[in-house]
């Protein structure tokens, strides 16, 4: 008999699901093709199913016919990205996800102040080049601890710091600390930009390795935080695989293995999850319970372009 744990919470998240239901709403009010900046979310199965359902995803904006419907995916966007939408007259609906838009906001607003950016993040990233494109000022992308030895700021007595919101709290912290040890005057949010959703997600993976032999994570590989979670499996010395669905699946991980903790990154809908653990059953009998953890009930509003729909 094969234990399953589930991880609480795991999945989707408040800023994720608003953004694959704007694509939705948008193709109920204004009829398909919507074009999307970028994959929506990080999930390889979220966009296809949205695909068949006539959106059309773009890498840019020059690939979208004049006039025609688009939504902006949850990472955000630079605001060269948006003046070109307003010059070829694309009626836009942003999806960038509401906590991601507060980094931008804060980053402005230091730079505003006078001060040198300094982004926590994860270089090409979506989010980081939209962060990056969003603040009119000097920004220095941090990604470890050790390359803060080599930041060189023209005016380190006036720095501050922003973080994308899908790393690693823990990583973020030490980042964080390398600045303030390096540069006493810095200013920024401690780690209050790991969204709520990577935190939890992140301490819910800490709460399985303790009661389990093996992680899976369930999540696409170009998602920052499903990949996270995986690497939290890995620090804390219990096998961890990064898998898209079911059919990744190999036997032979779980030899000698006696119960298997299933958690999924914030782009991964739910049908997946139950999906291994049917993939799960190909091998032997599983018993599958949940671990306590944190009920997430946070909601964000829809633009107003498709609040009716």
């Amino acid at each position: 008999m094969l234990k399953v744990v589930l991880a609480q919470p795991r999945g989707f998240c408040a800023g994720v699901e608003r953004a694959i239901e704007i694509v939705e709403r948008a193709l109920k009010k204004f009829g398909p093709p919507i074009y999307v900046r970028h994959e929506i979310v990080h999930n390889r199965h979220v966009v296809e199913d949205l695909r068949t359902r006539g959106a059309v995803f773009v890498d840019e904006l020059d690939e979208i016919p004049p006039g025609a419907m688009t939504v902006f995916s949850a990472h955000g966007v630079a605001r060269k990205v948006e003046e070109v939408a307003r010059d070829r007259g694309l009626p836009v609906i942003d999806a960038t996800c509401p906590l991601v838009a507060k980094v931008h906001n804060e980053g402005r607003r230091y730079a505003a102040a006078g001060r040198e950016i300094v982004l926590v993040g994860h270089a090409h990233h979506a989010e980081v080049e939209g962060t990056i494109g969003q603040i009119d000022g000097v920004v220095h992308l941090v990604q470890t601890v050790d390359e803060v030895a080599t930041l060189n700021p023209g005016t380190p007595d006036r720095l501050a710091y922003i973080t994308q919101t899908t790393l690693s709290v823990d990583d973020t912290r030490h980042i964080i600390a390398a600045l303030k040890a390096r540069f006493p005057a810095i200013v920024g949010p401690d780690v209050r930009d790991i969204c709520y959703a990577t935190q939890n997600r992140q301490q819910s993976v800490r709460d399985l390795a303790e009661v389990v032999d093996l992680i899976l994570v369930v999540g696409s590989r170009n998602s920052s935080n499903s990949n996270r979670l995986k690497e939290i499996g890995d620090e804390v010395g219990k096998p961890a695989y990064l898998i898209d669905d079911a059919s990744a699946l190999q036997a032979g991980w779980f030899t000698g293995i006696g119960t298997v903790g299933l958690t999924a990154g914030a782009s991964a809908p739910e049908m997946l999850v139950q999906g291994v653990i049917e993939g799960l059953r190909a091998f032997g009998p599983v018993e599958v319970s949940t671990l306590a953890g944190v009920a997430e009930n946070v909601r964000f509003r829809f633009p107003a372009e498709v609040a009716d729909a």
